[in-house]
């Protein structure tokens, strides 16, 4: 594996233009998340069109549950992408080759008591997250079969972390292009032509998710059998553990921390009916969908400042974040335009007028603030890119969980529900403002290469 050649999507980012190589990195990154967010959104749609507004409300209580069990092997995906950037900057392709086998070593013995935990765990978080009656089977079963196939999900985000590290965003879209094609294939097999309902719209999704990641390891090990991925091959390396669990438990925490404090949210919302469930579950989709530019720039930012913080380029690291954040900031200023068309785009999901109108509540109350939202999240992944994770997740703990689920409680107890999401525009500007004070401190730039003997 030449580092100094974009080998079959492998991408040298310590040399060339920054932005190029962001904007390079970030669009497949983007139209990979756009047909993952098209597949989610078809499932919301069939749900809502053809099963009910039960259903609709279902699915919506699911997400944030899925992303809490899987979020520790998102996170030790997130440290692998650093680990293996920092290595292939500073040139020791033998340690990404180490990487590669540790983190899927790490990941096969894990898998099935993770996966056993979060079966386990589905009927006490229902009872937590205090679901309408007319609602809870369907959640129940949704989340029985999803959390069951969780191990697919897992594989395809461990693939993406290491292809991410090399530089190489067009074969994750790859991956994605096939789950999602798959994924609305199936929805409207099993939904409309079977009459399977939510079962179908659950099984459609695990199906779709371990295919692709299957696919995935079948394509990897054909096109780069450079770092061709061998789940049984028990070569572990513990200090390449402890240094990607070092970045990456610390997301891992973060981004599980996070889902709870969704579900706190959600807990509150799901005791308007489920009306005000079903509409939250569009706003936040539609949310997501206007969120994935800058998404997708903050993975880029990882990469690239990983691998020039590995060839010890402080200079490009700083330039590309630089770049990442005005991008982000113009983008959030274009999404603005969710708020006048609000009630058309939520009525596509929905035709109940109180859907229609609590969902556009929603994001009349949050877009104002995305602004702050979309800096802070770019910000945090460049640190993380350097191996500072500690930071942002202290960041994101403090301001979206110990600031944003009060302020939400607060505002709903002492305006009502149309006013509750400006507690997340409160929790989004206390992130904003602690990443951009830590960020010119400039303590995150300390840390050096994880290369470094």
């Amino acid at each position: 594996m030449d580092k100094n050649s974009s080998n079959s999507g492998m991408r040298n980012m310590t040399e060339g233009s920054p932005a190029g190589h962001i904007f390079y990195f970030a669009l497949p990154l983007l139209a990979g998340s756009f047909l993952q967010q098209l597949y989610n959104m078809v499932d919301s749609w069939v749900v809502g069109q053809y099963v009910g507004d039960a259903a609709l409300a279902a699915v919506g209580v699911g997400f944030p549950v899925i992303f809490m069990f899987s979020s520790l092997f998102m996170g030790l995906s997130n440290g692998g992408t650093v680990v293996i950037a920092q290595f292939y900057g500073a040139g020791k392709l033998d340690r990404v080759r180490d990487a590669v086998d540790t983190i899927y070593t790490a990941f096969v013995f894990s898998a099935l008591p993770v996966t056993l935990l979060a079966v386990a765990a589905v009927k006490p978080t229902l009872s937590l997250l205090r679901v309408e009656s007319g609602a809870y089977h369907e959640a129940w079963l949704y989340l029985i079969v999803v959390c069951a196939g969780l191990i697919g999900t897992i594989g395809y985000n461990l693939n993406a972390g290491i292809l991410g590290g090399l530089g190489n965003s067009q074969t994750t879209l790859l991956f994605l292009a096939i789950a999602a094609g798959m994924n609305i294939a199936l929805d409207l097999i099993l939904v409309l032509a079977c009459g399977m309902g939510v079962l179908g719209v659950a099984l459609g999704t695990i199906i779709s998710q371990a295919f692709s990641w299957l696919f995935g390891l079948f394509y990897i090990n054909r096109r780069y059998p450079e770092i061709a991925i061998r789940p049984f091959c028990r070569r572990f390396d513990r200090h390449l553990f402890r240094q990607i669990m070092g970045i990456g438990l610390p997301a891992g925490i973060q981004m599980s921390l996070v889902a709870v404090g969704a579900m706190a949210v959600m807990s509150k919302i799901n005791s308007y009916g489920k009306e005000f469930t079903a509409a939250y579950n569009v706003g936040s989709k539609l949310d997501q969908l206007a969120f994935l530019p800058v998404q997708s720039l903050s993975n880029a930012v990882t990469a690239f400042v990983g691998q020039n913080i590995g060839a010890r380029r402080l200079d490009r690291a700083r330039q590309g974040i630089r770049i990442t954040v005005l991008s982000a900031v113009a983008w959030s200023a274009v999404m603005l335009v969710l708020i006048p068309l609000g009630p058309t785009l939520v009525g596509l999901f929905s035709s109940t007028p109180a859907v229609i109108e609590a969902g556009a509540v929603y994001l009349r109350c949050i877009m104002p603030f995305y602004v702050l939202f979309s800096v802070m999240f770019c910000l945090n992944n460049a640190m993380r890119g350097a191996g500072d994770s500690l930071f942002p997740m202290v960041d994101v703990i403090f301001s979206l969980i110990l600031v944003r689920v009060p302020a939400v409680y607060w505002f709903a107890a002492h305006y009502g529900p149309d006013y509750m999401y400006y507690g997340v525009g409160v929790g989004w500007t206390l992130g904003f403002t602690l990443s951009v004070l830590y960020y010119f401190s400039g303590r995150w730039k300390h840390r050096g290469s994880l290369a470094d003997p």
